[in-house]
């Protein structure tokens, strides 16, 4: 009775972190396409992460102003790495996607990010890499690579938009190693880094670049304010605290990889675009390889198979 009522405490408990994680990807899944839509416009990357930076920024300081910088528990790494790489990313991202597709941010962006965050917390946090994430991790690859080259990715240009993803899924790793680290609730992790953003870069975008905001049409600022502001900069980053705060660092993050198989059946109903049968296989490994590394709970027969193998060996011995 007691390990059935433990087994369901864990599916319990899983399901709770993968609805989080879930919907912080549903969101990831739509700020790229909308980022890179903006820059068919008269929008630069620097634009769209001025108004993501100003508007979550704002929307946030009374917040921070009431939790603090939570120096004491982060310490001043800790805080560069909550503030950078929640700011960086967005930079890095949005420049690469003047030399990339979409479709390839999505995949080595977010794609590759969980990966680099196992790295991490099992350096940094002591996190097991167990012999589960190397199975998962190697069905999650081959699963994002095959997005990447089915869409046609090349090298030359593209490959400085790739260089961006990847120093962007890095940076995005330390922040979520960092709030893992100092035990730091999303909405307070979100807060310092949209603040801190905010400080750092805004007085440098109104000097150089800021007069470019103003010949932009107002619908494209709303809707580039409101996804990359409000959704991506605040919402998403509480959910996804959330899930890495009930998962752990690499098992939460494990669902930024679903981001490219999300973002192609996004695109079923918004774009008529229908995945490849490559697409479909990658699809496919990527989201048995996120639940595996995100410790998802076993179906009955495999755990009762791991239950009677130690029995019959101990049964031969």
């Amino acid at each position: 009775m007691a390990s059935v009522l433990a087994e369901h405490h864990i599916a319990e408990r899983y399901a709770r972190g993968a609805l989080y994680g879930l919907a912080a990807v549903s969101i990831w899944s739509g700020w790229i396409v909308i980022a890179r839509l903006g820059l068919r416009t008269s929008l630069t990357p620097w634009d769209i992460a001025a108004l993501r930076f100003g508007v979550a920024g704002v929307l946030m300081l009374p917040y921070l102003y009431v939790k603090g910088l939570a120096i004491e528990r982060l310490g001043w790494s800790g805080l560069a790495a909550i503030v950078l790489g929640g700011g960086a990313p967005v930079l890095l991202a949005n420049s690469g996607l003047l030399f990339a597709p979409a479709a390839h941010a999505g995949a080595l962006f977010p794609g590759v990010m969980p990966l680099m965050v196992a790295i991490l917390a099992a350096v940094i946090l002591g996190e097991p890499f167990n012999t589960a994430k190397v199975i998962g991790f190697a069905l999650i690859l081959p699963g994002v690579m095959a997005v990447v080259w089915g869409k046609g990715a090349s090298l030359g240009m593209q490959s400085i938009g790739h260089a961006l993803f990847l120093c962007s899924g890095l940076a995005w790793a330390c922040y979520t190693v960092a709030m893992r680290r100092a035990r730091l609730d999303g909405l307070h992790a979100a807060a310092i880094a949209a603040v801190g953003a905010l400080i750092l870069y805004l007085p440098f975008y109104i000097v150089f670049a800021g007069h470019s905001l103003e010949r932009a049409p107002w619908r494209d600022i709303v809707l580039q304010g409101t996804v990359q502001g409000l959704l991506t900069a605040i919402i998403s980053l509480l959910l996804y605290g959330r899930a890495v705060s009930i998962l752990g660092a690499s098992s939460g993050a494990a669902f930024a990889a679903l981001c490219p198989a999300m973002t192609a059946l996004m695109g079923i109903p918004i774009l008529g675009e229908w995945p490849t049968f490559t697409d479909w296989i990658a699809i496919f490994l990527i989201s048995v390889g996120v639940y595996i590394v995100s410790a998802g709970p076993l179906p009955r027969w495999i755990r009762e198979r791991k239950k009677l193998t130690p029995a019959i060996s101990a049964e031969r011995d």
